[in-house]
């Protein structure tokens, strides 16, 4: 198990081992430093479950604006769950290999998404799924949790 410690995040509280939940930083704004919970104690032995507290995962810069990442760094982790904040109008991109859901947990009156240039508005509640290379881009404020298969990797944001 990996837990992130940084000096630039100062959580509202620890988890019972008493280490900083991980998150991953695209934009490399900050330098995390992986620890291995096992190393700290050889006694330890693998949970069969992970927990992670949005309100200290700390957001990274994404295409859509900003996002939180859960999951990312579980080594096998089939998924990635993100909180993500779009502010205004997000940059068209499409993914090789991943499929995004996307739930509305907040969103402005004319919010909305384009899917390979079609419109799609969008409010709280609604659900949308988007395969592999479907080009992609939210506009208006919003925010989502996206849940991503196979998880989340940097390497698989593509743009025209």
């Amino acid at each position: 198990m990996l837990a992130v410690k940084t000096s630039l995040f100062s959580p509202r509280s620890s988890n019972v081992l008493g280490v900083v939940p991980w998150f991953y930083s695209c934009a490399g704004l900050l330098q995390p430093t992986l620890t291995c919970l096992d190393s700290m104690n050889s006694n330890t032995a693998r949970r069969g479950y992970e927990v992670f507290d949005f309100r200290e995962v700390a957001p990274v810069a994404c295409p859509c604006g900003s996002a939180q990442r859960a999951l990312v760094e579980v080594p096998d982790a089939p998924l990635s769950v993100h909180v993500t904040h779009i502010s205004s109008d997000a940059r068209t991109h499409y993914h090789r290999t991943r499929t995004e859901t996307y739930y509305v947990l907040e969103c402005g009156p004319d919010a909305g998404l384009y899917l390979d240039g079609e419109w799609v508005p969008v409010h709280t509640g609604l659900c949308v799924m988007i395969r592999p290379g479907t080009r992609h881009r939210a506009v208006g404020c919003m925010k989502i949790l996206n849940i991503v298969i196979p998880k989340f990797d940097g390497r698989d944001e593509w743009f025209d």
